[in-house]
């Protein structure tokens, strides 16, 4: 890649620098698949370790991956479309909720902490919500380029894995839209519980996304421009940061539905700006294996997991830990003097 992704004074500025993201290294990856082929167990025996070593490889650009520094960013944002009642929780509780995590007595401290990872918390205008999306867009271009180098920026360039995570009251509505705008379908196929809606509250889910796709009907061309229809800050962010760690070749672990669907908005731009992203894990949220199915990804790990804040990556950042020890750590069969035939 020749030219920064940001700043950028326009969508049309940035959307051709999309095209400079570099790809996996293949003959890394050739040379980790060889690698496994070597090595003291039946092929395939070790699953999908095998393919997360030789993917890490494609990416580091090593036939021998490591994990040295592992970061971890939640990125908070606030929603105007609570306006129309989607939240069982007010929106004080996204920056408590932040507050928590600096202080280290939230559930995604504990798992960094057991999988080694740095964790960062970027609050993005807690106290400006986004645009109610049933009334008018919910980011103007400006606030959208804002939010999106704001998430390139959170990024160490150093990380040899960036784990990524959000939190918003009432995002996972705003999910539910973006994936809705973007995949099709009714609005009640994306919608879940969330934070624990009961069933009023999940049918004013549905009644808020569908007037937001009758309003935003006709201006949903891509990604970018359904993050401006619907997107909240953190969902902006999240893609910006995808994109800072593409330009920088370092690998991505996804949290659940809300991460997958921001994420998802950049899908449809050429280059598969995805291809250096793990789903973590398959969310309790129904969207989610639908997102799945649409971004052809299969998720690594089914816990039953729905919290957000990045908890599920953290757990799936031992998961790659231990691709990578097995991975670097194995005898071949030559070193162990044992026949591989």
């Amino acid at each position: 890649m020749t030219e920064p992704l940001f700043p950028a004074d326009s969508l049309a500025t940035l959307r051709p620098r999309l095209a400079g993201l570099p790809g996996p290294d293949e003959a890394a990856a050739t040379a980790a698949a060889a690698r496994q082929a070597s090595l003291t167990k039946p092929p395939g025996a070790l699953g999908r370790l095998e393919d997360l070593a030789v993917f890490m490889a494609a990416w580091q650009g090593d036939e021998r991956p490591r994990i040295r520094t592992a970061q971890a960013v939640v990125f908070a944002g606030n929603h105007g479309v609570c306006a129309q009642g989607v939240n069982p929780y007010p929106q004080a509780v996204t920056a408590q909720m932040a507050a928590n995590f600096r202080a280290g007595g939230a559930a995604i401290n504990q798992l960094c902490r057991a999988s080694g990872a740095a964790l960062s918390v970027v609050e993005l205008e807690l106290d400006r919500p986004t645009g109610d999306f049933t009334q008018g867009p919910a980011l103007s271009e400006a606030e959208l380029l804002d939010a999106l180098a704001r998430g390139a920026a959170a990024l160490d360039p150093e990380a040899d894995v960036l784990l990524l995570g959000e939190m918003g009251i009432g995002n996972s509505t705003v999910a539910a839209a973006l994936a809705t705008s973007m995949f099709g379908g009714g609005a009640a196929e994306w919608v879940g519980p969330g934070t624990g809606a009961d069933h009023a509250g999940i049918q004013r889910k549905i009644t808020a996304i569908e007037a937001g796709l009758a309003r935003h009907a006709g201006r949903l061309g891509d990604g970018f421009a359904a993050l401006m229809a619907f997107g909240g800050r953190e969902q902006a962010a999240i893609c910006g940061a995808v994109l800072a760690a593409r330009a920088k070749r370092i690998p991505v672990l996804l949290d659940g539905f809300i991460c997958t669907a921001a994420a998802a908005m950049l899908a449809g731009f050429p280059g598969d700006l995805l291809a250096h992203c793990v789903v973590s894990h398959a969310s309790a949220e129904p969207g989610q294996r639908l997102l799945l199915r649409h971004l052809g990804k299969p998720a690594l790990l089914d816990l039953g997991m729905r919290l957000g804040e990045g908890s599920g990556a953290a757990v799936a950042l031992g998961v790659l830990r231990a691709a990578l020890e097995a991975h670097n750590g194995m005898a071949t069969f030559a070193e162990a003097g044992v026949s591989g035939t």
